[in-house]
């Protein structure tokens, strides 16, 4: 959607599965291999650099000072998350399954991962969104969770066969409405001058 305003958009991955599927879904795009922890960008280069449900996978003591370095004076640093909205009685009613089987399951919300340092004064927003989808689709996004991932393929399967069987009690006609917070942090470089963060 930035590529589509009119942004010169690189995108930074590191593994070949999802740069594979990257290429195919938006091979206009370019797209180098790297990691949050040392980004395989010049200095001073981005205006702009997001994290879209990815930043916690990073080590911030590494990830922040590498975002300063690329950052160009004055750009910013994005970090979201998609979390499902467990205000929905629906989501919440799927979230309290999930967690019978998989105690450590979560609506996808950051947590502290959301927290920067206090060098960083950042803006917070929470955001709400919806979408209708099928029910597959649904599954399939609920499949990639990592929480999932790690049971095997066998016991994830028996777990979203059952929750497929649960969903269409309550939606029989097949088309799930998502319902969606955006957690939001943005900071600036303004804040790592001022405090004259530098790479470790």
């Amino acid at each position: 959607m930035l590529a589509g305003r009119g942004a010169r958009v690189t995108a930074v991955e590191p593994g070949a599965g999802m740069a594979r599927e990257f290429h195919r879904a938006l091979p206009e795009i370019p797209l180098v291999r790297g990691v949050g922890d040392a980004l395989p960008l010049a200095g001073g280069w981005a205006d702009l650099i997001t994290y879209a449900q990815s930043w916690h996978w990073t080590d911030p003591a590494r990830s922040l000072p590498e975002a300063v370095r690329v950052l160009r004076p004055g750009g910013s640093l994005a970090l979201w998350w998609n979390a499902a909205d467990y205000s929905v009685p629906w989501l919440a009613a799927q979230g309290a399954r999930f967690r019978q089987w998989i105690p450590e399951w979560t609506n996808g919300s950051p947590g502290a991962a959301r927290e920067l340092p206090a060098a960083f004064p950042a803006v917070h927003r929470t955001l709400r969104w919806t979408r209708s989808v099928p029910l597959t689709t649904h599954l399939d996004n609920i499949g990639s969770h990592s929480l999932l991932l790690t049971l095997g393929r066998d016991r994830a399967a028996e777990l979203l066969d059952r929750e497929r069987t649960e969903l269409l009690k309550v939606f029989p006609g097949g088309t799930v409405p998502e319902a969606y917070t955006v957690e939001l942090t943005v900071t600036t470089t303004e804040a790592a001058q001022r405090h004259r963060i530098r790479n470790p």
